[in-house]
């Protein structure tokens, strides 16, 4: 788009190789989509071929480029495999995407191994996927990583000691890693949903959709919305952060 005195020019993600972590269920998968209808390459991976198989080829059916592997998040080696394979398919990475994670309690509800697999999946996947792009963004100069966090890291709400504990890593984590990555040319964005119908909620799909309608849950399309406003900023601005909450969440 050219710019013009009424709108700025915005970036366009055609063509861009894009890496997106639980990428076949919930908001991963709606930004798949997304994105891929966008025309950009899109690699995800996940730990159920059903799904993968699902979100590949409707990103393909919408005339957009997709391929996956299945593969864990939480496991090291599956860390270097999903990576190999996102240089072969798509030949380097422009984006991105972190989104892999698993709902949970208190600390005091959970099991141990239990506990210690969600820390895995929701920060240490994180913090391996970031690693293992900025390997590849730095030595181009150029990169966008965006890491999906949650509205939990501020609320704080009792009885989720565990996801709060992750997602209030991420927040730090990311605020923190931008100091150290810009100048790379690399940016850092963090988006925090508040409630969102997904495979991570207790709620049914009726359920959800009648808390859409009222206006206290959001759509997995709309975070995915979000994240294209950000990644199709110009080059020169940062979304640094965005807090994106349904109309009636107050906290």
């Amino acid at each position: 788009m050219n710019q013009s005195p009424i709108h700025t020019a915005v970036e366009s993600v055609v063509g861009k190789r894009i890496l997106i972590t639980g990428g076949t269920t919930g908001i991963g998968r709606a930004i798949a989509v997304l994105l891929g209808a966008y025309g950009a390459h899109i690699f995800t991976f996940g730990r159920h071929e059903e799904p993968l198989n699902e979100v590949i080829e409707q990103i393909r059916q919408g005339g957009g480029q997709a391929s996956g592997i299945l593969a864990d998040i939480a496991n090291t080696d599956d860390i270097q495999r999903i990576f190999e394979q996102a240089d072969q398919n798509l030949g380097g990475l422009d984006m991105l995407i972190n989104c892999a994670a698993l709902a949970a309690a208190s600390i005091e509800e959970m099991a141990d191994a239990d506990w210690r697999y969600v820390i895995q999946t929701n920060l240490v996947g994180y913090l391996a996927a970031t690693q293992e792009a900025l390997k590849r963004m730095k030595p181009q100069g150029q990169g966008h990583i965006v890491l999906v966090g949650s509205m939990s890291a501020n609320v704080r709400e009792e009885g989720s000691s565990v996801y709060v504990a992750t997602k209030s890593a991420i927040q730090g984590f990311a605020e923190s890693l931008r100091k150290e990555v810009n100048p790379h040319g690399i940016k850092i964005s963090l988006v925090e949903p508040g409630a969102v119908g997904s495979d991570m909620q207790s709620t049914t799909p009726e359920e959800e959709r009648e808390r859409q309608q009222k206006g206290d849950m959001l759509r997995a399309e709309d975070i995915a919305v979000c994240v294209y406003y950000i990644l199709t900023q110009p080059k020169r601005c940062d979304v640094v952060s965005v807090q994106i909450r349904p109309h009636l969440q107050l906290i």
